[in-house]
């Protein structure tokens, strides 16, 4: 639900704004401030996953994931007639969300390496790592279908709510161990990953790692744009904001059958390296589809089949880059190696987001364009979407080229 809650507005950018009467980008800095917030606070809530232990990071998060929605339902309540403080209870009730999520996102290598033996490692950490696709998709879908006029917004913050309010039960009294009674395998037999600090130091030392980070990071960096303006992208071009959301629907869709289906080949085969590289390039070819088929009008089949590529290669490497990290940085901590990707993840997606609103072209209002705008004009996305695909076939390339590591955990078990 924490995934659900970041994105509530990116479906319907253009109806948010024009309801809270600010301008779009106020309300892409919904999106963004999860982004800027995250990255401080990523490294605590790796300190916290490795030293405090997984039940108090997940108790915590559901806490903070609760309050933040709460909050953000102020913002529209008639009896509080806040007027143009409004959108400031909405920011913050994002802040706080944006608290959360780092500790559920960073848990899953760590749930696997507790909770898992090693040969189903890859596939418990995809079925945790896919339920932050799975609240991404239900936003594409439920924030258009919630609001096909401006005044339903109070509607769609009270329905999220529900979400976050039984997550938050559910963890507070659902959950009492901190580790299985008897450890899975080998690694977690002797689970003695390293104090924060010194695996920090070993992180930023460990070449593998650091080209993972920024590569991989990069790449979660481009899905966090591509999610977060894609309804701005194609409105210009007359496609609906049900439109984007489907796009956005295969895109995660498609993204959780690659992802499944390479953690179950995976954890058979164990070519965590060979099977990045080969998705890397594969998805870099679709974001270059992406960015021709979306220059043109009418072409809603291709950009669907190209969102479904696009999502299909590319969530497929995320489980995995996860297992990556923890096998090129041990023994470093799970909540360590994970946490770090993560933080650079956001930090490359911030300076993205920012970099392609910055690239935009105002262009006279076109009869043919969708975008509900009340400002002089729309914007053009044609730079973005080109140096999107530059930048992600770069990382591909870096990546193939200089990423090479031994699978330490695995040496370590034999």
């Amino acid at each position: 639900s924490t995934l659900q809650l970041w994105l509530t507005f990116a479906p319907v950018a253009d109806k948010t704004a024009a309801y809270f009467h600010v301008s779009l980008e106020m309300v892409n800095w919904l999106s963004i401030v999860y982004l800027l917030i995250s990255i401080p606070f990523g490294l605590v809530a790796t300190w916290v996953l490795d030293s405090v232990g997984l039940r108090c990071a997940v108790i915590l998060s559901a806490w903070l994931n609760m309050m933040g929605s709460i909050i953000r339902m102020f913002s529209v309540l008639k009896f509080l007639s806040l007027g143009s403080q409004s959108y400031w209870y909405l920011f913050i009730g994002q802040c706080l969300c944006a608290l959360a999520q780092p500790l559920i996102i960073f848990s899953p290598t760590k749930l696997a390496a507790l909770w898992f033996p090693d040969h189903q490692r890859a596939t418990a950490n995809m079925i945790a790592s896919m339920s932050n696709p799975l609240g991404i998709l239900i936003a594409n879908v439920l924030s258009p279908a919630l609001v096909p006029e401006g005044k339903h917004i109070p509607l769609m913050l009270g329905v999220y709510a529900i979400p976050a309010v039984t997550a938050c039960a559910l963890a507070t009294v659902g959950i009492h161990e901190k580790v299985p009674p008897t450890p899975p395998s080998a690694s977690a037999t002797n689970s003695t990953s390293q104090p924060f600090l010194t695996g920090l130091k070993m992180l930023l030392r460990n070449k593998p790692y650091i080209i993972l980070a920024v590569c991989f990071g990069g790449g979660i960096g481009m899905f966090t744009c591509f999610s977060a303006l894609l309804e701005q992208i194609l409105c210009e071009k007359g496609y609906s904001n049900e439109f984007a959301g489907l796009n956005g629907a295969l895109f995660t869709v498609c993204g959780l059958l690659g992802a499944f289906l390479l953690g179950l080949y995976v954890d058979r085969t164990r070519k965590f390296i060979e099977s990045t590289k080969i998705c890397f390039c594969l998805s870099s070819l679709a974001s270059i589809m992406f960015a021709v088929t979306s220059r043109f009008r009418h072409q809603a089949v291709m950009l669907a089949i190209t969102s479904s590529l696009f999502g299909f290669f590319g969530f497929a490497i995320y489980p995995i880059a996860m297992e990556l990290a923890v096998e090129c940085s041990y023994p470093v901590g799970e909540g360590t190696s994970t946490g770090l990707i993560f933080v650079a993840s956001q930090i490359e997606g911030v300076i993205l987001m920012i970099l392609l609103q910055a690239l935009t072209v105002r262009v006279s209002e076109d009869p043919s364009s969708t975008c509900a705008l009340d400002q002089d004009g729309a914007l053009d996305w044609t730079t973005p979407v080109l140096v999107l695909a530059g930048l992600c076939s770069a990382m591909a390339c870096f990546y193939v080229i200089f990423f090479h590591t031994d699978y330490k955990r695995l040496h370590a078990e034999t």
